[in-house]
């Protein structure tokens, strides 16, 4: 293929293609027949970034430096955006970046007018572990269709512990925190606890077992740091900054890197929670939020089929919103097909073949793209780093033709920023106040807990009781016995003493004396034994 003028050459409808009359991202330049056209660029519509979209490439690709170039680019347009950094690089969009020769033949190649730019930032981290404003969610919130995928339980358990939580809500019992969850189970498999799900299916003593030992296991990930209160308002990542940039919420996750299902869950815990609490708005000239799932292949790694049909649902349901988003993994094989068929915008890099695997990855990712003008098989496995096969949605919503593209360089630094900078910019937000301090109120195990111990020390009270009256009749009959005499002969003089109304009177005296100490001692020890 040759470079041509002719305004019906393949480069020339390619380009046609991305010609929007609306705001759009830039993305790059045109590549065709081995050249970089920077006359000829490559777009995405700002009102369709909520038709989700996909980056996808082999390690090393490039896949990051695209998603901080079109974050870069939202908080510009006045879009908040919610990125979650998983490898700790990425917080680096709130400093400007640093110029160098390779950035300044980049942006000249690719046409663009580089300059470098911090952009409003906030840090979040779950529960507080690691630099970041602490997010957290109750149990309650969470519910049990994400709780049984963080817990790894099948779909039996999964269904047992709906009706946990179905229990939990239904008696009041507010499930903040994981030990409120354990303190649920475990009553309800008790001997006190088994009559209270009789009528609405029980649950096997078997079933609470593997609860509460996958609860023990998610409890030593440090995972009790999630789950608590104050719970984190998700509309805080709707947020724009005073200039009018949109705000960039970047979820720190290097400290939990090891727990791949926890974060990914959690992250799709927000989604969910922001597609339950925001009204329908239909479609809008650029989205509310724009969500960046980073690593999505740890998302579905694992599912369970109810957990799947959770994230398909809510991907398909939350563009009506206004949410857009967009997952980022190394191949398009690693999102579910129902999933996939709702990313519109697709951000292809290079693909290796270096494996009858990866052969039949790069296959299978040619077939997910429209008819081209390229050879997608030869093309995926020769793009250069910061290069990738681009197609997205047009304003009208139609698929754009598939064009190769070298990407433009981030204006932000390409890297983390210092530490010391990290802990400052957490410790100086609004946000910082609110949920730094974790609260600790009466929930279901503190009432669960009182219920117990109240029953204890009635039961306690009613066996001392039993004792005390046992012992009491014990000394009423023994002071009988000593009181009855036996017939004998004639009385002697000294019995004749002993017989008379003085001595008798004397007698009565004494013995009343001490069946009230007796009765002293009795109930004096139950007393303190209530």
């Amino acid at each position: 293929m040759s470079q041509s003028t002719d305004p019906a050459s393949p480069a020339d409808r390619i380009a046609a293609g991305y010609a929007f009359t609306g705001p759009a991202l830039e993305l790059g330049a045109l590549l065709w027949d081995g050249a970089c056209l920077p006359d000829r660029q490559i777009r995405i519509p700002l009102s369709m970034l909520n038709r989700h979209g996909l980056v996808a490439g082999a390690t090393g690709t490039g896949k990051t430096k695209t998603l901080q170039l079109i974050a870069e680019q939202l908080s510009a347009a006045g879009v908040p955006v919610f990125l979650a950094d998983v490898k700790g690089d990425v917080c680096g969009i709130s400093a400007p970046g640093t110029a160098s020769e390779k950035t300044a033949q980049r942006a000249g190649e690719v046409g663009q007018r580089w300059e470098a730019t911090g952009f409003p930032s906030e840090f979040y981290a779950l529960g507080g572990i690691g630099a970041g404003i602490p997010v957290r969610a109750t149990v309650t919130d969470f519910g049990p269709v994400l709780m049984s995928k963080v817990l790894q339980l099948n779909q039996t358990q999964e269904q047992s512990l709906g009706l946990i939580f179905h229990y939990a809500d239904a008696k009041g019992l507010e499930l903040i925190d994981l030990k409120d969850l354990r303190a649920v189970v475990a009553f309800l498999v008790s001997d006190q606890g088994k009559a209270e799900l009789k009528g609405i299916g029980g649950l096997s003593t078997v079933t609470a077992g593997v609860i509460l030992r996958s609860l023990t296991a998610f409890e030593q990930q440090g995972a009790s740091e999630f789950f608590g209160e104050p719970a984190f308002d998700t509309a805080e990542f709707l947020r724009t900054a005073a200039d009018g940039r949109g705000l960039v919420s970047v979820l720190e996750l290097p400290a939990v890197q090891d727990k791949p299902q926890l974060f990914s869950t959690f992250l799709m815990w927000l989604l969910a929670d922001l597609y339950a609490d925001l009204p329908e708005v239909g479609d809008l000239e650029r989205p509310k939020l724009v969500f960046f799932f980073d690593e999505a292949h740890l998302l579905f790694k694992g599912a369970s089929k109810a957990f799947l049909e959770s994230i398909t649902q809510t991907v398909r349901l939350i563009r009506s919103k206004g949410i857009g988003v967009f997952f980022v993994t190394q191949t398009p094989k690693d999102v579910p097909a129902d999933v996939l068929a709702q990313l519109g915008n697709r951000v292809q890099h290079a693909l290796r073949a270096f494996t009858p695997d990866d052969a039949k990855a790069l296959k299978a990712t040619v077939k997910t793209f429209p008819n081209s003008a390229y050879d997608l098989e030869e093309l995926l496995t020769g793009l250069g780093t910061g290069e990738a096969v681009i197609t997205v949605l047009s304003e009208k919503g139609a698929p754009t033709p598939v064009a190769a593209t070298r990407l433009r360089a981030p204006q932000s630094l390409m890297g983390p920023i210092d530490a010391a900078a990290l802990d400052a910019a957490v410790k100086s937000s609004p946000l910082y106040a609110r949920y730094a301090q974790p609260v600790d109120r009466e929930s279901a195990y503190e009432k669960i807990s009182a219920e117990q111990a109240a029953a204890e020390a009635a039961a306690e009270a009613a066996a001392a009781e039993a004792e005390a009256e046992k012992r009491a009749g014990e000394a009423a009959r023994e002071g009988a016995k000593a009181g009855r005499g036996a017939p004998g002969p004639e009385p002697s003089l000294a019995e004749q003493v002993v017989g008379s109304g003085l001595f008798r009177s004397l007698a009565r005296s004494i013995g009343t004396q001490l069946g009230r100490e007796i009765s002293r001692s009795v109930f004096g020890t139950a007393k303190r034994r209530r």
